[in-house]
């Protein structure tokens, strides 16, 4: 027989089918909205590279890609690591980038970053890629948090003096941790300059002309939470690494030792005479010298033991 005739069934038995596919379907929604791949997140220490925009050199305007989309570039190599500057997520840390040498047209940039005619406008990935990547699945797309460098300084006929110290302020945001090692990703960031009016010897400023290298120094802090830190409030400055080393606890140890001596002196020095000045401590002692009792080594003066 091509067909057959259906059978009756019961009403639960025709909704057993319905209430399985609808448990299948939440399931594969579920494990869909927390996969791993869906939330990258920074480990600590991770590097994190910076890209700029790339800008022309006589206008200053930014330069674009054939797609009409804003073309970003690697940040210029550092002589110390032979790359790109890139960041640690959550690693606080003193960190030096030397520009080989200024050339003609990055030194007109340099004038545009100064006057604030263009800002060096850099961005930091938001979140690593994935490791996986589910065929079929639109991929991933990068997401962005823009970190623009305050260069300050002034600029002169033949020169410039720019200060080459900066200050770099991370914030980071917390997440759901899928993971225990999952650190969180990034949600904002900024940089700038520091004494850009100090052009004296052993400051930060630079007298810089065309050829020369550029030192920066960056000092780099973290922030666990998008809040500034407060002396006061629930939110304080702690960073993501913490403010504990090893000479902090060495001048807390010093500290104490001090305080102790100290004390100590003064305790037998200055309060310990007085309270016993006038007082007899017995016969068989030498600091009270026994006065009327005996004179302090166990006979009493004028009588011969016998």
């Amino acid at each position: 027989m091509l067909f057959s005739t259906p059978q009756s069934r019961s009403p639960r038995q025709g909704l057993l089918p319905l209430v399985a596919i609808t448990t299948s379907l939440a399931a594969h929604v579920a494990a869909a909205e927390i996969a791993p791949h869906e939330l990258p997140s920074y480990h600590y220490g991770a590097p994190i590279r910076v890209e700029c925009m790339n800008r022309s050199s006589e206008t200053g305007e930014h330069v674009e890609t054939p797609a009409h989309e804003i073309q970003w570039n690697p940040f210029p190599i550092c002589e110390e690591t032979k790359a790109p500057l890139e960041f640690n997520y959550g690693i606080e840390t003193e960190q030096n980038c030397t520009i080989p040498m200024i050339d003609d047209p990055f030194f007109h940039l340099l004038e545009f970053y100064i006057h604030s005619d263009a800002p060096l406008t850099c961005r930091l990935p938001a979140r690593p890629p994935p490791q996986v990547e589910i065929v079929g699945e639109k991929p991933h797309v990068t997401e962005y948090i823009p970190l623009v460098f305050a260069l300050a300084g002034t600029l002169q006929l033949s020169h410039m003096h720019i200060s080459t110290h900066m200050n770099v302020l991370l914030h980071s945001t917390p997440k759901h941790h899928l993971h225990k090692k999952d650190s969180g990703v990034l949600d904002s960031a900024t940089a700038y300059s520091t004494s850009p009016l100090t052009h004296m010897e052993g400051s930060s400023t630079r007298r810089l002309v065309i050829g020369d290298p550029l030192p920066l120094q960056f000092s780099v802090r973290w922030f666990p939470t998008p809040e500034l830190p407060r002396v006061e409030g629930k939110v304080e400055w702690q960073g993501m690494g913490g403010h504990i080393y090893a000479s902090t606890v060495f001048y807390a140890l010093v500290s104490f030792g001090a305080g102790v001596c100290v004390s100590s002196v003064w305790f037998f020095g200055s309060v310990l005479p007085q309270r016993l000045k006038g007082r007899s401590l017995g016969g068989a002692t030498p600091l009270g010298y026994g006065v009327g009792v005996g004179n302090g080594w166990g006979y009493q003066p004028g009588k011969r033991a016998d």
